[in-house]
């Protein structure tokens, strides 16, 4: 696997990982203060079936342009460098993944370039507004513009339980791979605190892209875990409004599936690419 960061335009720049520059164009973007890191464990098998597999850290993320007004941070903003990204790349057409908030940004991608999808993939995501308490996103917003990330970290990690995302599956990784939380803690306290405040609010005001993914007219896969409660209703929702979309439910799994069952998400996965 090789690292490179990519010129953007305007002085901005992409830091990704990829496997395979022979093949098709396959974009996995992470999610919500995660990582390029977060698909590193089935770059490798995605490149072996026929794939040019390519993981970039979002800007305000990881290695990648850390812009530090929270105006530079938007759906439009984060559509917009992964498409730049697509044109550096020299990719003419690509299947595109998105997770959780990637997701988010993978419904906008779609939206402004559709005719160079050869399939999309919406994994743990919503197509709408994201359902969480406002005001303790809101008091994180605050406490990471007063303190960054530590600060906000610090606070989360003091409230009683692990909220939505805390699933056993979670809990299991937590527990027995070695280094996970700490790969958790660096990914986050690695983001951006203008993106953090900026995209949590967002998140929560989003539009509903429903209808806009009906009209959508490529393969499309949708993936959640079956402990991933608060995206499940949402996943159902995709794949009933994009018509001949799949839905496939990953068991003893929750919001990052790539992790908790790896070998039933690469196959899923596999499966859908050889079929694109």
């Amino acid at each position: 696997m090789a690292t490179r960061v990519i010129d953007i335009g305007a002085g901005e720049h992409v830091t990704i990982d990829e496997v395979g520059s022979d093949g098709r164009g396959l974009l996995l973007v992470h999610g919500f203060t995660g990582g390029r890191v977060d698909f590193a464990d089935h770059m490798e098998a995605l490149a072996e079936a026929g794939w040019w597999v390519v993981a970039p850290d979002l800007r305000g993320h990881g290695d990648s342009w850390h812009p530090e007004d929270e105006s530079e941070y938007s759906f439009d903003h984060f559509a917009g460098d992964m498409l730049s990204l697509v044109d550096a790349l020299g990719w003419d057409r690509f299947v595109l993944l998105g997770h959780s908030m990637g997701g988010m940004i993978a419904q906008v991608a779609a939206a402004k370039r559709p005719g160079a999808l050869d399939g999309l993939v919406l994994m743990d995501t919503t197509h709408g507004p994201l359902e969480i308490d406002r005001e303790l996103a809101m008091l994180g917003a605050e406490i990471v513009r007063e303190g960054g990330m530590a600060a906000v970290k610090e606070a989360m990690d003091a409230l009683e339980g692990d909220g939505p995302l805390g699933t056993p599956a979670n809990q299991r990784l937590l527990d027995e791979r070695p280094g996970y939380r700490e790969l958790g803690d660096q990914k986050f306290l690695g983001s951006s605190p203008a993106m953090y405040a900026s995209m949590i609010g967002q998140m929560i005001d989003q539009l509903d892209r429903l209808q806009h993914l009906a009209d959508l007219s490529v393969p499309t896969l949708v993936i959640v875990g079956e402990q991933d409660a608060p995206f499940l209703g949402p996943s159902e929702a995709m794949a009933t409004a994009v018509p001949g979309a799949r839905l496939e439910v990953i068991t003893d799994a929750g919001h990052s599936p790539q992790f908790e069952n790896p070998d039933a998400w690469r196959a899923v996965m596999l499966d859908f690419l050889a079929g694109v």
